[in-house]
Protein backbone atom coordinates (compact mmCIF):
# COMPACT_ATOMS: atom_id res chain seq x y z
CA UNK A 1 0.00 0.00 0.00
CA UNK A 2 1.33 3.42 -0.90
CA UNK A 3 2.06 5.82 1.98
CA UNK A 4 -0.83 8.12 1.10
CA UNK A 5 -3.27 5.24 0.72
CA UNK A 6 -3.66 5.48 -3.07
CA UNK A 7 -4.35 2.18 -4.80
CA UNK A 8 -2.74 3.39 -8.04
CA UNK A 9 -0.08 6.06 -8.24
CA UNK A 10 1.32 7.35 -11.54
CA UNK A 11 4.02 10.01 -11.47
CA UNK A 12 5.44 11.52 -14.66
CA UNK A 13 4.60 8.49 -16.81
CA UNK A 14 5.91 8.58 -20.37
CA UNK A 15 5.81 5.94 -23.08
CA UNK A 16 7.93 6.25 -26.21
CA UNK A 17 7.78 4.11 -29.34
CA UNK A 18 10.31 3.95 -32.15
CA UNK A 19 8.50 4.01 -35.51
CA UNK A 20 11.14 3.85 -38.20
CA UNK A 21 13.41 6.84 -37.65
CA UNK A 22 10.75 8.69 -35.63
CA UNK A 23 10.14 8.58 -31.89
CA UNK A 24 6.44 8.68 -31.01
CA UNK A 25 5.55 9.95 -27.53
CA UNK A 26 2.31 8.10 -26.74
CA UNK A 27 2.26 9.36 -23.13
CA UNK A 28 3.96 12.51 -21.93
CA UNK A 29 4.24 13.19 -18.20
CA UNK A 30 1.00 11.62 -17.00
CA UNK A 31 0.47 11.89 -13.22
CA UNK A 32 -2.57 10.99 -11.13
CA UNK A 33 -3.72 8.73 -8.30
CA UNK A 34 -6.70 6.44 -7.85
CA UNK A 35 -7.97 5.92 -4.32
CA UNK A 36 -9.61 2.74 -3.11
CA UNK A 37 -13.30 2.70 -3.87
CA UNK A 38 -13.09 5.30 -6.65
CA UNK A 39 -14.90 5.01 -9.97
CA UNK A 40 -12.86 6.72 -12.66
CA UNK A 41 -13.11 7.00 -16.44
CA UNK A 42 -10.22 7.71 -18.78
CA UNK A 43 -11.70 9.30 -21.89
CA UNK A 44 -10.10 10.37 -25.15
CA UNK A 45 -10.30 10.01 -28.89
CA UNK A 46 -8.26 7.58 -30.98
CA UNK A 47 -4.58 8.49 -30.70
CA UNK A 48 -4.99 10.29 -27.36
CA UNK A 49 -2.92 7.70 -25.49
CA UNK A 50 -5.71 6.06 -23.53
CA UNK A 51 -4.99 2.53 -24.81
CA UNK A 52 -1.31 2.92 -23.97
CA UNK A 53 -2.26 4.18 -20.52
CA UNK A 54 -4.64 1.25 -20.02
CA UNK A 55 -1.87 -1.21 -20.91
CA UNK A 56 0.46 0.40 -18.38
CA UNK A 57 -2.20 0.50 -15.65
CA UNK A 58 -3.00 -3.15 -16.38
CA UNK A 59 0.70 -4.11 -16.19
CA UNK A 60 0.56 -5.30 -19.81
CA UNK A 61 3.27 -2.76 -20.67
CA UNK A 62 5.86 -0.80 -18.72
CA UNK A 63 6.52 2.95 -18.97
CA UNK A 64 9.58 4.45 -20.63
CA UNK A 65 9.86 6.92 -17.78
CA UNK A 66 8.20 7.88 -14.52
CA UNK A 67 6.97 5.75 -11.63
CA UNK A 68 3.90 3.53 -11.47
CA UNK A 69 2.85 1.77 -8.27
CA UNK A 70 -0.01 -0.70 -7.86
CA UNK A 71 -1.06 -1.24 -4.26
CA UNK A 72 2.41 -0.14 -3.20
CA UNK A 73 4.30 -2.28 -5.72
CA UNK A 74 6.62 -0.36 -8.05
CA UNK A 75 6.36 -2.08 -11.45
CA UNK A 76 9.70 -0.65 -12.59
CA UNK A 77 12.19 -3.44 -13.14
CA UNK A 78 9.73 -6.24 -12.37
CA UNK A 79 10.36 -9.50 -14.21
CA UNK A 80 7.66 -10.81 -16.54
CA UNK A 81 6.61 -13.53 -14.07
CA UNK A 82 6.27 -10.99 -11.26
CA UNK A 83 4.19 -8.69 -13.47
CA UNK A 84 1.94 -11.59 -14.46
CA UNK A 85 1.40 -12.47 -10.80
CA UNK A 86 0.64 -8.83 -9.97
CA UNK A 87 -1.92 -8.67 -12.80
CA UNK A 88 -3.58 -11.89 -11.69
CA UNK A 89 -3.92 -10.83 -8.06
CA UNK A 90 -4.53 -7.09 -8.26
CA UNK A 91 -6.36 -6.41 -11.55
CA UNK A 92 -9.54 -7.80 -13.06
CA UNK A 93 -9.93 -7.10 -16.79
CA UNK A 94 -13.15 -6.53 -18.74
CA UNK A 95 -12.77 -6.31 -22.53
CA UNK A 96 -15.00 -4.83 -25.21
CA UNK A 97 -15.04 -8.17 -27.07
CA UNK A 98 -15.67 -10.25 -23.90
CA UNK A 99 -12.72 -12.64 -24.55
CA UNK A 100 -14.64 -15.73 -23.44
CA UNK A 101 -13.69 -19.30 -24.32
CA UNK A 102 -16.45 -20.30 -26.78
CA UNK A 103 -16.59 -24.01 -25.94
CA UNK A 104 -16.59 -23.52 -22.16
CA UNK A 105 -19.56 -22.79 -19.92
CA UNK A 106 -20.00 -19.46 -18.17
CA UNK A 107 -18.89 -21.19 -14.97
CA UNK A 108 -15.70 -22.57 -16.53
CA UNK A 109 -14.88 -19.16 -18.02
CA UNK A 110 -15.24 -17.48 -14.65
CA UNK A 111 -13.10 -20.12 -12.93
CA UNK A 112 -10.16 -19.54 -15.27
CA UNK A 113 -8.22 -16.90 -13.26
CA UNK A 114 -8.43 -19.17 -10.22
CA UNK A 115 -7.02 -22.08 -12.23
CA UNK A 116 -3.94 -19.96 -12.88
CA UNK A 117 -3.67 -19.35 -9.15
CA UNK A 118 -3.71 -23.07 -8.48
CA UNK A 119 -6.80 -23.04 -6.24
CA UNK A 120 -8.49 -26.39 -5.52
CA UNK A 121 -11.35 -27.32 -7.84
CA UNK A 122 -14.08 -27.10 -5.20
CA UNK A 123 -12.98 -23.63 -4.05
CA UNK A 124 -12.81 -22.44 -7.67
CA UNK A 125 -16.32 -23.70 -8.32
CA UNK A 126 -17.84 -22.10 -5.23
CA UNK A 127 -16.22 -18.73 -5.89
CA UNK A 128 -17.19 -18.76 -9.59
CA UNK A 129 -20.80 -19.58 -8.72
CA UNK A 130 -20.90 -16.71 -6.23
CA UNK A 131 -19.42 -14.30 -8.80
CA UNK A 132 -22.02 -15.25 -11.40
CA UNK A 133 -24.85 -14.83 -8.91
CA UNK A 134 -23.43 -11.39 -8.02
CA UNK A 135 -23.88 -10.23 -11.64
CA UNK A 136 -27.35 -11.72 -11.97
CA UNK A 137 -26.47 -14.91 -13.88
CA UNK A 138 -27.19 -17.56 -11.28
CA UNK A 139 -29.49 -19.30 -13.78
CA UNK A 140 -27.03 -19.21 -16.72
CA UNK A 141 -23.96 -20.84 -15.18
CA UNK A 142 -23.87 -23.85 -17.52
CA UNK A 143 -24.61 -21.97 -20.74
CA UNK A 144 -21.91 -21.44 -23.33
CA UNK A 145 -21.23 -17.93 -24.71
CA UNK A 146 -23.16 -18.61 -27.95
CA UNK A 147 -26.22 -19.38 -25.82
CA UNK A 148 -26.06 -15.98 -24.11
CA UNK A 149 -26.96 -12.47 -25.21
CA UNK A 150 -24.29 -9.80 -25.58
CA UNK A 151 -25.18 -8.29 -22.24
CA UNK A 152 -25.07 -11.68 -20.54
CA UNK A 153 -21.65 -12.40 -22.07
CA UNK A 154 -20.37 -9.10 -20.70
CA UNK A 155 -21.75 -10.01 -17.29
CA UNK A 156 -19.82 -13.30 -17.48
CA UNK A 157 -16.70 -11.29 -18.32
CA UNK A 158 -17.32 -9.01 -15.33
CA UNK A 159 -17.84 -12.03 -13.06
CA UNK A 160 -14.54 -13.47 -14.32
CA UNK A 161 -12.83 -10.15 -13.55
CA UNK A 162 -14.29 -10.12 -10.03
CA UNK A 163 -13.80 -13.76 -9.03
CA UNK A 164 -10.21 -13.28 -7.91
CA UNK A 165 -11.22 -10.38 -5.64
CA UNK A 166 -8.85 -7.93 -7.37
CA UNK A 167 -8.02 -4.49 -6.03
CA UNK A 168 -9.02 -2.90 -9.36
CA UNK A 169 -11.60 -3.64 -12.05
CA UNK A 170 -10.16 -2.33 -15.34
CA UNK A 171 -12.66 -2.15 -18.22
CA UNK A 172 -11.80 -1.33 -21.84
CA UNK A 173 -14.79 0.10 -23.77
CA UNK A 174 -17.13 -2.19 -21.77
CA UNK A 175 -20.28 -1.08 -23.63
CA UNK A 176 -18.67 -0.76 -27.07
CA UNK A 177 -20.18 -3.97 -28.51
CA UNK A 178 -23.61 -3.53 -26.94
CA UNK A 179 -26.78 -1.74 -28.01
CA UNK A 180 -27.80 1.30 -25.98
CA UNK A 181 -30.34 -0.52 -23.78
CA UNK A 182 -27.95 -3.35 -22.95
CA UNK A 183 -25.12 -0.88 -22.43
CA UNK A 184 -27.28 0.93 -19.90
CA UNK A 185 -27.77 -2.35 -18.00
CA UNK A 186 -23.99 -2.81 -17.81
CA UNK A 187 -23.48 0.77 -16.61
CA UNK A 188 -26.05 0.15 -13.87
CA UNK A 189 -24.16 -2.99 -12.89
CA UNK A 190 -20.98 -0.90 -12.58
CA UNK A 191 -22.92 1.55 -10.41
CA UNK A 192 -23.95 -1.35 -8.18
CA UNK A 193 -20.39 -2.68 -7.98
CA UNK A 194 -19.13 0.80 -7.07
CA UNK A 195 -21.74 1.04 -4.32
CA UNK A 196 -20.35 -2.24 -2.92
CA UNK A 197 -16.90 -0.66 -2.63
CA UNK A 198 -15.17 -1.91 -5.76
CA UNK A 199 -12.56 0.30 -7.40
CA UNK A 200 -13.42 0.78 -11.09
CA UNK A 201 -11.46 2.31 -13.96
CA UNK A 202 -13.14 2.48 -17.36
CA UNK A 203 -11.31 3.39 -20.55
CA UNK A 204 -13.58 4.83 -23.24
CA UNK A 205 -13.84 7.18 -26.19
CA UNK A 206 -17.52 7.80 -25.33
CA UNK A 207 -18.19 11.02 -23.37
CA UNK A 208 -21.64 9.82 -22.32
CA UNK A 209 -20.11 6.88 -20.46
CA UNK A 210 -17.48 9.11 -18.84
CA UNK A 211 -20.25 11.49 -17.75
CA UNK A 212 -21.80 8.73 -15.64
CA UNK A 213 -18.61 8.28 -13.60
CA UNK A 214 -17.96 10.33 -10.43
CA UNK A 215 -14.50 11.24 -11.77
CA UNK A 216 -12.98 11.30 -15.24
CA UNK A 217 -9.64 12.12 -16.83
CA UNK A 218 -9.44 13.35 -20.41
CA UNK A 219 -6.34 12.58 -22.45
CA UNK A 220 -5.21 14.46 -25.53
CA UNK A 221 -1.93 13.83 -27.35
CA UNK A 222 -0.64 11.77 -24.45
CA UNK A 223 -1.28 14.40 -21.79
CA UNK A 224 -4.01 14.95 -19.21
CA UNK A 225 -6.04 18.02 -20.21
CA UNK A 226 -8.87 17.65 -17.66
CA UNK A 227 -9.39 15.79 -14.38
CA UNK A 228 -12.55 16.23 -12.34
CA UNK A 229 -16.23 15.26 -12.08
CA UNK A 230 -17.19 12.95 -14.93
CA UNK A 231 -19.91 15.19 -16.32
CA UNK A 232 -17.61 18.20 -16.51
CA UNK A 233 -14.68 16.30 -18.02
CA UNK A 234 -16.92 14.56 -20.56
CA UNK A 235 -18.08 17.97 -21.78
CA UNK A 236 -14.55 19.45 -21.85
CA UNK A 237 -13.98 20.94 -25.29
CA UNK A 238 -17.26 19.52 -26.61
CA UNK A 239 -20.93 20.34 -26.69
CA UNK A 240 -22.66 19.83 -23.30
CA UNK A 241 -23.31 16.18 -22.47
CA UNK A 242 -26.84 15.21 -21.47
CA UNK A 243 -27.15 12.13 -19.27
CA UNK A 244 -30.12 10.00 -18.42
Amino acid sequence: MTPDGALLSLDGISRLYQVGSEVVRALDGVSFEVQRGEWLAVVGQSGSGKSTLMNIIGCLDTPSGGTYRVNGHDVRGMADDALADLRNREIGFVFQTFQLLPRSSALANVELPLVYRGLPRRERRLRAEAALRAVGLGDRMHHRPNELSGGQRQRVAIARALVGEPSLLLADEPTGNLDSATGEEIIRLFEELHSRGHTLLLVTHEPRLAARCPRAIRLMDGRIVADGPGREVAAFGTAPVVTA
